[in-house]
């Protein structure tokens, strides 16, 4: 752990230090462009325990190597090398003192882009890194920490072939922790001998950090346990790359992972790669089978593995990396012990640093001076989650799911007139069915805007009018007992909050955000890579229900989870489908609803057949995490609700007049393919 100085009121900080930091500062004044603002200053009061910017920016150690992974994915006969992009001071360098690093390893460094900017790395004409994408080089290199950009095999200058989450993409990034540990061969150029050693300069202390992708290969690597790694920062990130194209057997999107290895791979990779592309696509059926592909890149059961601590951030309105991807890792982190926070968004598949930037900033700049750094600044013992409960209001939680959440059982039955049915704690009558017949070309947004109509291609229960606030908190689960007319059916379940409320528009180009023109600077800047980006906004609707949480499955997976097998028609089989994670407060006045469809439009592919489904209703019942539990909603079902605004609380939202962007196909990076 390094020493850390006290510092006593009113003492002066050594003439040196304080010339290095008016250097750094007058650097990143000198390129902020006009109109932008600069980074906000750290409060003085915690001046003794934080990392500060008393480092060249402009004459930081820009370098490449190419560290040998022990893998040959391209099968050329000889090892495959990733290229690793570093940025470090060089004030440390000179003085001997060993750092930390903070590590992003991504498949989009040449092909896509980082960030809401899309930004690239650039090199100079001797192939030196110039560029790194993001603000995480320009921030914390002042601050004494290395940033590692390492580009996934396959990609960019890396040698091998991208396999979409298995083991070579995780590989290029542990070999990476391995060789700033002195574990692994790293080289000074791509195909020579010359040796490159990280041990001089590194503490060994590794965060990772990074979007989708990026951010699912964080949590990969964590999974393997390997030594050094201390913390990752996941953002919208997979936990599991069956459960991306697959859920409960039922295929999401274009549900093969195989075209995304073509898109990221590098031109010489793609002539290269075929091989490896057919393996994925024989590995990863269409069908929704479990195979080894896929227990391959399960990262959750190793979860018991990671002695890093983890920091997830999620868009709960994520239509890309759904918000089940979150759910499933951190309660399985819970069940292992693992130290983590979270933050929760009303966003979709959208960056913290574009949607709460400055309170972003100043706690992952705590997070890894704890993590890294070994600073005792408190971090670890504030509040645990942060919900964003309206656009850019945000309430804490001092852990999550809150300690006073229980599961409650809430069962549907007939209602007493045409319309929906009722959603309650008593059971149905015996004999109490509902029916709907798929229907492709509806979905979520359209069922919900047509609850009180008794319409054919849907099932849906609500309670009462609340008349207290009732929050959920946690990964719901349906449990279903339906009989289908045909041989394959799938099944969606939806949780909708029924109420007039101001969103974040998750379903509009941004998916909650606005981009506007104008910048703020956060780091310093050099003239061929800015410490400045365009700020943004919150991008909001006025809706008249919000879905809640999302749930679906192939019918025909019933008996087995790994394998679909034939129904037969007439039979009655019963199923539980697994909702996404959520944390969401039902207002008093609002209703909460479940509804039970077939194809989820959008979201869903549908099955080969169009089943009309017949739902028990004796033997169907949806389990809820409700703060409070059972007493919670006894209360919120009882006693006098407010009045709400009338007609508004069911017009179609105008997230429901088209589908979300982020989930349009064909999936293209940019939108979707976890980007």
């Amino acid at each position: 752990m390094p020493m850390r100085m006290r510092r006593t009121r009113g003492a002066r900080l050594p003439y040196g230090t304080l010339v290095a930091a008016a250097t750094a500062a007058l650097l990143a004044t000198l390129v902020t462009p006009a109109g932008a603002q600069p980074e906000p200053a750290a409060p003085a009061a915690r001046e003794s325990r934080e990392s500060r910017p008393v480092h060249s920016y402009a004459d930081a150690i820009r370098e490449s190597v190419w560290v040998d992974t022990g893998l040959d994915g391209d099968g050329d006969g000889r090892a495959d090398r990733v290229a690793v992009d570093i940025v470090r001071p060089r004030e440390t360098a000179a003085a001997g003192r060993k750092i930390p690093v903070i590590m992003d390893a991504s498949p989009y460094y040449a092909c896509c882009g980082r960030g809401n900017e899309g930004q690239k790395k650039t090199y100079d004409a001797d192939g030196n890194p110039v560029q790194f994408p993001l603000f995480y080089d320009n921030f914390f290199v002042p601050r004494g920490y290395a940033f590692v950009a390492v580009d996934l095999a396959g990609t960019n200058r890396s040698d091998g072939c991208d396999d979409v989450g298995g083991r070579s993409d995780v590989q290029s990034a542990k070999a990476v922790v391995d060789w700033l540990n002195g574990r692994a061969r790293g080289y000074t150029t791509r195909t020579g001998d010359s040796r490159a050693r990280a041990t001089t300069w590194s503490t060994g202390n590794v965060g990772m950090i990074g979007k989708s992708w990026d951010g699912t290969i964080a949590n990969g690597v964590a999974a393997t346990g390997v030594e050094g790694l201390k913390t990752i920062v996941p953002i919208g990130a997979i936990s599991s790359w069956y459960d991306y194209f697959h859920s409960q057997g039922a295929p999401l999107y274009n549900a093969n992972p195989s075209w995304l290895s073509e898109y990221v791979n590098s031109p010489e990779a793609q002539a290269r790669c075929g091989a490896v592309q057919d393996r994925i696509t024989a590995g990863t059926p269409y069908s929704g089978d479990r195979t080894t592909a896929w227990t391959e890149r399960d990262h959750v059961r190793n979860a018991g593995k990671v002695k890093a601590s983890v920091f997830v951030v999620h868009g709960q309105q994520d239509l890309n990396v759904r918000a089940g991807q979150f759910g499933q890792w951190w309660d399985a982190l819970a069940a292992h012990g693992v130290e983590r926070k979270i933050w929760l968004s009303q966003t979709g598949h959208v960056d913290p640093f574009d949607f709460r930037r400055a309170d972003w900033v100043r706690t992952l700049h705590r997070w890894f001076d704890h993590y890294l750094l070994g600073y005792d600044n408190g971090i670890d013992r504030e509040p645990v989650a942060d919900i964003e409960r309206a656009p850019d209001r945000w309430t804490t939680d001092r852990q999550w799911p809150p300690r006073a959440t229980a599961t409650t059982t809430l069962r549907p039955a007939p209602g007493t007139a045409a319309g929906p049915g009722v959603l309650g704690r008593a059971p149905a009558a015996p004999g109490s069915t509902a029916t709907f017949t798929d229907d492709p070309g509806l979905g979520e947004l359209d069922w919900a805007a047509r609850i009180d109509a008794a319409t054919p291609e849907k099932a849906g229960f609500v309670t009462r009018r609340l008349s207290r606030d009732l929050r959920i908190s946690g990964s719901s689960k349906v449990t279903v007992t339906a009989t289908p007319t045909t041989a394959t059916a799938h099944l969606t379940a939806v949780l909708v909050d029924l109420g007039p409320d101001t969103i974040r528009d998750y379903g509009a180009p941004g998916e909650g955000i606005t981009t506007r023109t104008d910048r703020s600077c956060w780091g310093a800047s050099t003239p061929g890579d800015s410490a400045c980006f365009k700020e943004t906004e919150a991008r909001t609707a006025d809706v008249g229900y919000t879905v809640v949480s999302r749930g679906w499955a192939d019918l025909g997976t019933w008996a087995d989870p790994g394998k679909e097998r034939p129904l037969t028609p007439g039979r009655a089989y019963t199923m539980t489908l697994d909702l996404a994670a959520t944390d969401h407060v039902v207002p008093a006045g609002h209703r909460l609803a479940l509804i039970v469809g077939g194809t989820d439009k959008d979201l869903l592919d549908p099955p080969s057949t169009t089943p009309t489904l017949t739902l028990d209703l004796t033997r169907t019942w949806a389990k809820l995490p409700l703060v409070g539990g059972a007493g919670a909603f006894g209360r919120a079902t009882s006693g006098p609700y407010p009045a709400v605004p009338p007609a508004t609380a069911l017009v179609p939202s105008s997230i429901a007049a088209a589908p979300p962007v982020a989930v349009t196909g064909p999936r293209l990076p940019g939108f979707g393919a976890a980007r």
